[in-house]
């Protein structure tokens, strides 16, 4: 059996600390209050949620190239299982990612499912970056902010534009990066040239298949279009009564920067009241506000995260017994 990383305790346990002195410094009456006047709304937070993992599940498939296909059932149930692994993990992306591979690989060969993976990740990437960017840009110029959030809000920004001119430039240039550093490894060198076609794949998929990318483009958007729904939602539940929806906008945005910065944090215990608490008070809701919305997200990501484990034994059973089938044919 895997042991737990001593950085995965230490950052868990660091989360909860904070969680914790986050709840005490709010009140634990007043989050249960907050959470009981949710109810059944709960089951529209929950589902939004389900939708969002839909979306990248259909992006995904429409990254795959023929003759390689993917239903969209086991594409979603592969975004579930991954995200699952990635958020109760510090690595976060780094084993999720792979991970959906690995979920479908009975499905579809692995080089063409990690392929669309990185594809899908690289769009998500810079519809995430650009959102946080107009998010910051929304809240510098909407609302008085101090020096600390205004200086992050113009390394978000300056970021953005770093990063897109990154990606202008490697898809100019199209460098091999992986692949070279692996020639250079002896006991990696003869997987260089398999992962330079990939890179070469990747870098090409835009001019190869435009007619995907506004679909592409819609589906990513769309994502962060529910984020935006949940959170307007959320706010709307809490407060009783239906907020701007540049407020919930830059909820969104905020919420998807603290993801990116602390994603090493198991399902972003702490770092999501404390910073969603700082930030609702400097929308003038208060911080008892976002503390309860970082909590009903924590009721969210626990449903789907139960989900994904359920996924994660199916397959695991489902793989064994194809191990006995598989002998009795060949007996």
């Amino acid at each position: 059996m895997r042991r737990f990383s001593p950085w995965g305790v230490v950052t868990a346990l660091l989360g909860l600390g904070a969680m914790a002195w986050m709840v005490s410094s709010v009140g634990p009456a007043k989050i249960i209050e907050d959470v009981g006047n949710v109810g059944w709304k709960l089951i529209a937070i929950v589902a939004i949620g389900g939708l969002r993992f839909l979306l990248r599940a259909s992006a995904w498939r429409q990254c795959l190239e023929p003759p390689h296909r993917l239903s969209l059932g086991d594409a979603f149930a592969a975004v579930v299982s991954g995200d699952t692994i990635g958020n109760v993990t510090p690595l976060g992306p780094l084993v999720g990612e792979p991970a959906k591979a690995a979920f479908v690989r009975g499905r579809v060969a692995l080089g063409p499912a990690l392929t669309a993976l990185a594809i899908e990740n690289v769009l998500y990437t810079l519809s995430t970056a650009a959102m946080i960017a107009a998010g910051m840009v929304a809240l510098l110029i909407s609302f008085q902010t101090t020096s600390a959030i205004r200086g992050l809000g113009e390394v978000a920004v300056g970021g953005t534009l770093v990063l897109f001119g990154l990606a202008l430039w490697m898809l100019w240039r199209q460098p091999a990066l992986i692949g070279r550093a692996l020639s250079l490894a002896p006991p990696l060198k003869r997987h260089a040239d398999r992962i330079q076609e990939i890179e070469t794949r990747i870098y090409t998929f835009a001019s190869r298949h435009r007619g995907r990318l506004p679909l592409l483009a819609a589906t990513e958007m769309g994502f962060h279009a529910l984020g935006v729904a949940e959170n307007y939602l959320t706010l709307w539940t809490l407060n009783r009564v239906a907020p701007p929806l540049l407020t919930a906008f830059i909820l969104e945005t905020v919420y998807r920067l603290i993801t990116v910065v602390f994603r090493f944090i198991p399902m972003g215990l702490g770092v999501d009241e404390v910073g969603t608490g700082y930030l609702t008070q400097v929308l003038g809701l208060g911080v008892s506000t976002g503390t309860s919305i970082a909590i009903i997200r924590k009721l969210r990501m626990l449903f789907w995260a139960l989900v994904g484990g359920g996924l994660l034994i199916r397959e695991g059973l489902t793989q064994r017994a194809q191990v006995p089938q598989d002998q009795i044919e060949r007996g």
